[in-house]
């Protein structure tokens, strides 16, 4: 806390400082970013997000993890089975697992049975194999493989995780107690990485074509929550119970995650696209009656979500949302939820326009990314806009569901009070950094300018519906994103991606009136940079396509007032003002 001592004379200077440290706050508070932006990078930022060769060769196929945690040492105890596929040759393999972590044996072999939870099968023709660490990587001597074999390296470990002390936004291990004093725990990982709590290839890009398991061995008064669908529920030696969870779509790494607790369940089916949908709720059991209320939004969200994107991702694996001991986050098909059951966000209209207030921003923004970010996966988290400026859109295409195309309209403009305009949103390759938090609010206006661009709702949800249907269960970069849009709108939009993309300028459309003609130009803005824009001069509304040299545009009458349709991410500007 910063204590500020002040005469009566500075009242009203402090109450200035307070509102606008107030406004920074809130927009730091919404990004789940547990990255600090560096100036410098080392080797490890390039070892953590590079494909080096030690990676290149070998394509993930499954994880099968296994994990006891300890809540009185704050330690866990794990073992990964990684089924892998040898792309070609290559002696020496990267795992990634941060300190202060330990492993303590890598086994190589063949895995026998047909079990669908695999990584409970022996493995046979077992072979230990030598490793080395090198901060948080960890370098594997591996014999000769035949390319295009699959084949089972079985990692065991142990140690005391980084603690998230703040999570979501300082990633980690969460170890929390509930209202009542008992156990509850999860992880919360993004940008940070999976590696901090089981080893596995630490990379966005490739991610387990055939999923994952996860058996969590807990105390018998607790239960254990994973993606996916439950199983197994085994009791174990010593008052113990083994939960076993398996998702078999492929998954991004920090979206594998336990949570763990006292918790309760309820079930619900839901009518969508593809057919029935399982939903599943888990809550801490005092919480269950007011859960039950305000999930209640669950099934119009994903009605406009499917709508919208297409049919949810995952059907094979369903969909749950579980109560978390921090705000929210898009864990795949097992979304963290941590709202307190209010509206708004903590209570919160972020847009300051009303409507945020009106539905729960996490059941709305973490479900979203099971679209964009679970769905659609970026391969390098620098590209991390594809994730957060779509699902920031979300919510003004679920206000625009609910309450009306001026609703959603007012909804997202009024969240451009929270644009920083600090650093571009796209951040540095290769080292595992991302963008500006912008990517959430200056992304979803960019999208939503882009949506006027196309000024033709079914052909924008088409292009929506489209990229979560060709890149379906795949990773991207952001020009095959941006390619996309502009190849399937028929519309060239590279310089407008560019402009608000990788760089800090917003775009100021600069006007001068004499007479009956309106003379205008694009300032502030990248060289070449066009986009129409829809304007009002007088009584007459028109489409203008301005450029950074001064066009003319000639109206019907005299008319001082002009003013460009506020849905436009643009300053505007009388010349010689």
């Amino acid at each position: 806390m910063i204590q500020i001592k002040q005469s009566r004379s500075s009242n009203t200077f402090l109450f200035l400082i307070l509102h606008c440290s107030l406004l920074l706050f809130i927009a730091a508070s919404c990004d789940a970013q547990p990255l600090n932006h560096k100036k410098q990078y080392t080797r490890q930022d390039t070892l953590r997000g590079t494909i080096t060769p030690e990676r290149a060769w070998w394509n993930v196929l499954r994880y099968d993890i296994q994990l006891t945690p300890d809540y009185t040492t704050k330690s866990i105890q794990g073992k990964n089975r990684l089924t892998i596929r040898v792309l070609r040759g290559g002696n020496k393999l990267q795992l990634d697992l941060q300190e202060p972590m330990v492993i303590d044996s890598i086994f190589l072999g063949a895995e026998t049975g047909n079990s669908a939870v695999s990584g409970n099968q022996a493995l046979e023709n077992k072979r230990k194999l030598s490793f080395q660490q090198d901060g948080n990587a960890w370098w594997v001597t591996m014999p000769d493989l035949r390319a295009n074999s699959t084949q089972v390296i079985e990692v065991s470990y142990h140690g005391t995780p980084r603690e998230a002390l703040r999570a979501p936004w300082d990633g980690g291990w969460v170890w929390s107690k509930d209202k009542q004093g008992r156990p509850w725990m999860t992880v919360a990982c993004q940008g940070l990485g999976a590696s901090v709590w089981y080893p596995c290839k630490d990379h966005q890009s490739d991610e387990p074509d055939s999923g994952a398991s996860v058996s969590i061995t807990v105390p018998d008064t607790l239960v254990a929550v994973a993606n996916g669908r439950l199983q197994a529920k085994t009791p174990g030696n010593n008052g113990t119970t083994v939960y076993t969870w398996q998702v078999t779509n492929p998954i991004n790494n920090y979206n594998i995650v336990p949570y763990i607790g006292k918790y309760v369940t309820w079930h619900e089916d839901y009518s969508g696209e593809k057919g029935r949908l399982n939903c599943d709720y888990w809550v801490l059991d005092y919480d269950l009656e007011k859960a039950k209320k305000q999930f209640r939004q669950v099934q119009p969200m994903l009605k406009c979500f499917e709508y919208w994107f297409g049919p949810y991702p995952f059907y094979e694996d369903g969909y749950k949302l579980v109560e978390a001991p921090h705000l929210g986050m898009e864990h795949q098909s097992a979304v963290a939820y941590g709202n307190e059951f209010k509206n708004g966000y903590l209570g919160r209209d972020l847009s300051g326009s009303g409507w945020g207030s009106k539905w729960d921003f996490i059941i709305v923004h973490e479900s979203g990314h099971e679209w964009f970010a679970n769905n659609i996966t970026s391969n390098d988290i620098a590209d991390m806009w594809v994730h957060e400026g779509f699902t920031n859109y979300s919510e003004t295409l679920f206000t625009t569901c609910e309450y009306g195309a001026a609703a959603g309209n007012e909804y997202c403009i009024g969240t451009r009070k929270l644009i920083q305009n600090d650093i571009p949103v796209i951040g540095p390759y290769g080292v595992n950094q991302e963008g500006s938090g912008d990517m959430y609010y200056k992304g979803g206006n960019l999208l939503h300018t882009i949506r006027q661009i196309i000024n033709n709702d079914s052909a924008f949800r088409t292009i929506l519906r489209g990229l979560n249907k060709t890149y379906y269960h795949k990773t991207v970069t952001t020009k095959e994103v941006e390619n996309y849009m502009s190849r399937e709108s028929g519309i060239d939009l590279s310089k407008v991606f560019d402009q608000y993309l990788r760089t800090t300028q917003i775009p100021t459309l600069e006007y001068l009136i004499r007479g009956k003609e309106l003379r205008i130009r694009f300032t502030n803005c990248i060289k070449g940079f066009t986009m129409p824009v829809k304007i009002k001069w007088g009584s007459e509304e028109k489409w203008i396509r301005p450029n950074e040299e001064w066009t003319i545009v000639t109206g019907n009458a005299n008319a001082a007032n002009f003013s460009v349709d506020r849905n436009f991410y643009v300053n505007v500007k009388k010349a010689g003002n």
